[in-house]
């Protein structure tokens, strides 16, 4: 019984993990999507936000690619993820995108 709390425990701890950068690269994406910001926005956004949530070192990277047409804002957040317990060092990447708003008038 000991064995599956802790296993559960586990999951929850990596689960928060990823949730956690998953949302911050989110946000990072749309912030730096808007028409009157940019990419290091982005990244410094992202950045923020999981440090802060986290309390430990990420990587955020961020570029403008293009797709179909049309450009788009792609953050990527990695950081450390718990192995065991609170201990440990296996890292988790996640990628979000947004769509660049129309920098016309």
């Amino acid at each position: 019984m000991v064995v599956l709390a802790l296993g559960v425990i586990q999951l929850v701890l990596v689960l928060h993990v990823r949730n956690t950068i998953m949302a911050c690269a989110s946000d990072g994406a749309h912030v730096g999507a808007l028409a009157d910001r940019g990419i290091a926005d982005a990244e410094a956004r992202a950045g923020a936000l999981a440090r802060s949530a986290l309390g430990r070192d990420v990587v955020v990277h961020a570029e403008e690619i293009e797709s179909g047409g049309a450009v788009v804002v792609e953050v990527t957040v990695t950081t450390a993820v718990p192995v065991l317990g609170p201990w440990g060092s296996g890292t988790m990447t996640v990628t979000a995108h947004a769509l660049e708003e129309s920098r016309r008038a």
